[in-house]
């Protein structure tokens, strides 16, 4: 019993590990932002996502994937699950991924019509 009880506690740090990423596929040197509208709000732990919808520039639409923080975080902060619905226009300004893909880390995030408050991620 004592073995198996060893073997589960060795197990458990790399899980653990493994449940959070780092940040370091953005590149926090710079900003992107963009306006859109939003596809999906996922409300989910360990970090929140807003899927929004972004018209490049010949006209098509591209879906960015936005990395909030956790829920715990953007509680304290007032938000809820239903603080954006899809067809919601946002303007987001995000820290983008480093190799080129559509989608970033949230910095700050904002209704087109101002009906949330702007929120700015902290360093």
């Amino acid at each position: 019993m004592k073995n198996l009880s060893l073997i589960a506690l060795l197990a458990l740090p790399p899980v653990i590990a493994q449940a959070h990423h780092s940040f370091a596929i953005y590149d926090s040197t710079h900003q992107v932002t963009i306006e859109g509208t939003v596809k999906e709000f996922q409300w989910t732990n360990p970090h929140v996502w807003i899927h929004v919808m972004v018209k490049n520039d010949k006209g098509a639409e591209e879906e960015w994937n936005v990395e909030c923080t956790s829920v715990n975080f953007l509680q304290r902060r007032g938000w809820s699950r239903q603080t954006f619905k899809p067809g919601d226009k946002v303007s987001i300004t995000l820290s983008p991924l480093r190799d080129g893909s559509k989608g970033g880390s949230f910095r700050t995030v904002n209704t087109i019509n101002g009906a949330v408050p702007k929120f700015e991620a902290e360093e």
